[in-house]
């Protein structure tokens, strides 16, 4: 169902802290004019967890306005099941086009509270669902054994994969085939898993870089390796940006100096300062002034 480059899109704020709807359309834009194939709204890099229910669902009307006929997902990421349960619904109401699901955070829930979690809000939403495995962040391992148990929801229809693990996506074809979709979700594992035929990159660089994602993923899928190898060893520093715990700030940056955004962010998280603003700034500066001229796709 959903393939190709997914845009885990960041949030953006005007000066007065509000949502600034204007330069979301302007950043949406250019991430469609250079060829993806979706939005996912109000994830981690979108600062899911510092936006209000209302907020949330602009954000997602936003991105179907600018989307067109591609899928908008919205995430659902929140305390308890009841809360996700409402967002999924109020999503599915609003025009989402699919869910990215979380588990229940911060409690690192048990294997059984998990699937009841996920099924609960998917059952709730009534349309198609991605679910988020990032032990790495959340501390909670969606297991090949727990992905058996929520095949037979058949609303759930992909995963994004992020166990930091490139093991696992031929672990989840070999056992399950196509019963899911897989999308990879390490922006630094993005190419290795492309060549273990993953479905997707659900991608955070993207936002500041669009054309050069859209391209690694474009000649990966068409055989072209040396090609997007070449790409991938120029883009590696900027996608190591997005592992971290900083990632927000890291990649609103790259936004800022990649395409005339800002690096406004929303409390409690403040933008880089001192030495580390300077380390990451130097990063993004290095690959803007060597970067490549893209091959014919």
């Amino acid at each position: 169902m959903w393939r190709g480059v997914y845009p885990a899109v960041t949030t953006k704020f005007n000066e007065n802290d509000e949502l600034d709807i204007a330069e979301m359309e302007r950043c949406f834009q250019i991430q469609i004019d250079a060829g993806v194939d979706g939005f996912i709204v109000c994830g981690s890099l979108g600062e899911a967890m510092a936006l209000e229910p209302s907020e949330k669902i602009e954000i997602l009307k936003t991105a179907k306005r600018i989307a067109g006929e591609r899928p908008v997902l919205m995430t659902v990421c929140e305390s308890s099941t009841r809360r996700a349960c409402q967002a999924a619904r109020d999503a599915a109401e609003a025009g989402a086009d699919g869910l990215m699901v979380l588990p229940g955070v911060p409690y690192k829930s048990q294997p059984h509270e998990t699937v009841a979690h996920f099924k609960a809000v998917t059952r709730a939403g009534g349309i198609p669902v991605m679910i988020y495995n990032n032990p790495v962040a959340y501390g909670v391992d969606v297991t090949l054994d727990m992905f058996a148990e929520l095949a037979d929801e058949p609303l759930i229809v992909a995963m994004k994969e992020s166990t930091d693990d490139i093991r696992r996506a031929t672990e989840v074809y070999n056992r399950f085939g196509d019963r899911f979709a897989v999308l990879t979700g390490v922006d630094n594992l993005a190419l290795e898993s492309i060549a273990m035929g993953v479905d997707g990159w659900v991608a955070g660089l993207v936002v500041a870089f669009p054309a050069e994602t859209v391209a690694i993923w474009k000649l990966a899928r068409a055989g072209r390796l040396e090609e997007a190898r070449e790409i991938y060893r120029w883009f590696r520093p900027l996608l190591d940006l997005d592992v971290s715990t900083n990632l927000v700030q890291n990649i609103k940056m790259a936004e800022e100096l990649a395409i005339g955004s800002n690096d406004r962010v929303r409390a409690p998280r403040l933008p880089l300062e001192g030495a580390e603003r300077e380390r990451v700034i130097a990063v993004i500066e290095k690959a803007l002034a060597c970067r490549p001229e893209l091959p014919e796709l």
